[in-house]
């Protein structure tokens, strides 16, 4: 069975949702990961700062999590439009490792998700087209939720039979 992360770009309802996921994805006989990008406490990117730290706290732990997992699920709410900018900011640090910043993201398997006050469709749009850039296979199903729209337990078994096809 596959070993699944799923990354969370909030600490509220993005990362309720990832609990609730994990419990289908556990059922089906998957393990799972939780990175709450939060915890991370990133500083924010700059090219400056890159030059001055030697190294970065947590980031290699993040990498290596991010490396062992199979698939990754990233749930993240809608922010003006976009996706937060925890998300943004932990894939600028992580781009910036090695010669080559498509490394950890190439030919990774990545699932998108969202509990959004603002409906959803721009955080979606937002994610499949960074990690589409950046060398990720995107699953074309996501998962939108709200208040007044529960997550539908066929979309979330769906995609992570996505995630999880050899």
């Amino acid at each position: 069975m596959a070993n699944l992360v799923f990354i969370h770009a909030s600490d509220g309802n993005n990362a309720k949702l990832a609990r609730e996921v994990e419990a289908y994805a556990v059922d089906l006989g998957h393990t799972v990961e939780h990175v709450s990008l939060n915890a991370c406490n990133f500083p924010v990117y700059t090219v400056k700062l890159e030059r001055e730290t030697d190294r970065l706290e947590n980031l290699e732990e993040l990498k290596a999590v991010l490396g062992d997992g199979d698939a990754w699920f990233v749930f993240a709410p809608e922010y003006n439009g976009s996706y937060p900018p925890v998300l943004n900011n932990a894939i600028a640090w992580l781009s910036r490792d090695g010669d080559d910043f498509r490394r950890i993201f190439r030919d990774r398997i990545v699932a998108l998700g969202t509990h959004s006050g603002g409906g959803g469709p721009h955080v979606i749009m937002a994610m499949r087209m960074q990690f589409s850039f950046l060398g990720c296979i995107v699953i074309g199903r996501s998962l939108v939720t709200n208040k007044k729209k529960k997550a539908n337990p066929d979309t979330i078994r769906a995609i992570i039979s996505s995630m999880t096809k050899a």
